[in-house]
């Protein structure tokens, strides 16, 4: 999901930057074309009103889907900022994914004492719902 959020803003920057080339400036508030011409043609309000509430749905659907994404993004930040800094964790490799709240820790470690503890660090941060054990003992 970062991708695609990634990805969007990618996008607008290259438009702006296109039009900006092509010779597209604001004055006044207005879009002004490459030969100084202000673009002015007759609006229809009722379809104006329309394509903007479309737009602002979209927006609205990919916010939220931004902040969802970043709440998932959040609880692996801390589940792992956890673990590198616990000393029975040394050693391991634990990947950990976040999907609405259910965390699945994958990976190997090397002792069942680092197993409980990793099911341990991730199922007492705020915020996850339950854990997935696909974690291996060596």
């Amino acid at each position: 999901m970062g991708a695609l959020l990634r990805l969007l803003i990618v996008l607008a920057v290259l438009a702006v930057v296109g039009g900006y080339l092509l010779g597209y400036r604001v004055h006044d508030g207005r879009i002004v074309g490459p030969g100084g011409a202000v673009a002015t043609a007759p609006v229809d309000s009722g379809h104006a009103r329309e394509v903007g509430a479309a737009i602002g749905d979209k927006v609205a659907e990919g916010a939220n889907a931004a902040q969802h994404a970043l709440a998932n993004t959040t609880l692996t930040g801390k589940i792992k900022a956890k673990m590198a800094l616990d000393d029975t964790l040394k050693g391991s490799s634990i990947g950990v994914d976040t999907t609405d709240g259910v965390v699945t820790l994958s990976g190997t470690v090397a002792t069942e004492a680092q197993r409980a503890r990793a099911l341990q660090l991730a199922r007492e941060t705020e915020g996850v719902k339950s854990v997935t054990d696909r974690l291996a003992v060596k």
